[in-house]
């Protein structure tokens, strides 16, 4: 099974009733109720720990596939805990079954998952002005009820309790991984996992506004991405990513293919970033990665994404996909983007079979009150 192709089950969830977390839509969040403003900080900032979780659907991987990528969760989560803490999301009936594939370092909390997306399922932290943290509630409907998700829906309130942070409803319906955020107010994003009935029928104005507020953004560019082609109905995080304030990231070939709707649509996007400014007013800073080639996986909906990497205290945890040069390129690349930090590039070429990467598996917990 694969995030590039439509799950199974997932033209029956409505009436399976797993529709968890839509009632909110219509509440105001806290920005617009006069509370205190939060904003989400960009994910070089320091963190206090990142969050994961282990993936134990068999309605989505078969028991080899399955297997795969528990192996490639565990993996991760032992890479970055030498450089942060790292909390493992997980039912406590899997627990020991994961422990056994997990560094003493990784700490395990008895949080019920379904599947490994904590980009799009677990929580999405803000602060305010003195640090503070919270929890800006982004609801998952398992990406516009394609598939199974009782518990990933649940993921966001029961983390918010365990840490006693405060929940702040947001009215929206959707996935952390389709939103980017430099941390000095600019959002980006592909309308086609916002402003598509599958989340939402509100319009794309007013789901822009709501985003704004919940991640404290002044700006909101929106490229038309792609519909209906992928479970995710292409999240940007696969595609382009800010890696500082009016700093862009975007892996793309140097020629449309106009086969490609991926391509159509990255060259797309790459247009509406040429042409737009940030919150400050500036012409973006565009940085340009081409895609592997020469890869060792040769599943046909492989995701092959350098961009999807995750920013830890002090690594940056990136994949490798057996294209000696273009892995090279890659890491030198990231280098030169994140000096000072360690360039980790792993195969977790399972992830990518799933139609995903790296970041689309992990999620920040900024420190409170920061020094840096």
């Amino acid at each position: 099974m694969q995030r590039r192709t439509l799950l199974k089950g997932g033209a029956g969830l409505a009436a399976l009733g797993l529709l968890q977390g839509c009632g909110e839509a219509g509440q105001a969040n806290s920005a617009e109720t006069g509370a205190a403003r939060f904003e989400m900080p960009l994910e070089s900032a320091p963190h206090a720990r990142t969050l994961m979780q282990w993936p134990v659907s068999l309605d989505v991987y078969d028991r080899p596939a399955l297997a795969r990528v528990q192996s490639s969760i565990a993996l991760i989560a032992n890479t970055i805990s030498r450089y942060e803490p790292v909390a493992l999301l997980c039912d406590p009936q899997f627990k020991a079954a994961a422990r056994a594939k997990l560094d003493e370092a990784v700490e395990i909390w008895d949080i019920p998952t379904d599947d490994l997306w904590c980009r799009d399922s677990g929580p999405t932290f803000v602060q305010d002005a003195s640090g503070g943290l919270a929890v800006a509630h982004i609801r998952f409907n398992g990406w516009g009820r394609k598939q199974p998700h009782a518990h990933d829906a649940r993921i966001a309130e029961r983390v918010a309790k365990r840490l006693n942070l405060p929940l702040l409803p947001t009215g929206l319906v959707g996935e952390q991984g389709g939103v980017e955020h430099d941390g000095a107010g600019t959002l980006l994003a592909h309308a086609s996992c916002w402003a598509n009935p599958n989340r939402s029928t509100e319009s794309q104005e007013e789901i822009g506004k709501r985003l704004l507020h919940a991640l404290g953004g002044e700006k909101m560019i929106w490229a038309p991405g792609v519909v209906g082609k992928d479970i995710t109905d292409y999240h940007i995080d696969a595609l382009a990513r800010f890696v500082a304030p009016g700093k862009v990231l975007i892996q793309l070939g140097q020629e449309v293919d106009p086969d490609d709707p991926w391509s159509v649509s990255g060259h797309e996007t790459l247009r509406v970033l040429r042409d737009a400014t940030d919150a400050q007013g500036r012409k973006l800073d565009i940085v340009r990665l081409d895609d592997p080639v020469n890869i060792r996986n040769r599943k046909p909906d492989f995701v092959a994404s350098y961009v999807n990497y995750y920013v830890c205290n002090g690594a940056v945890i990136a994949a490798q996909f057996g294209d000696e040069d273009a892995d090279e390129k890659a890491r030198a690349l990231l280098q030169s983007l994140y000096p000072g930090r360690v360039i980790e590039m792993l195969d977790v070429d399972p992830i990518g079979e799933s139609g995903g990467g790296i970041h689309c598996a992990t999620q920040q917990m900024p420190a409170a009150n920061p020094t840096k």
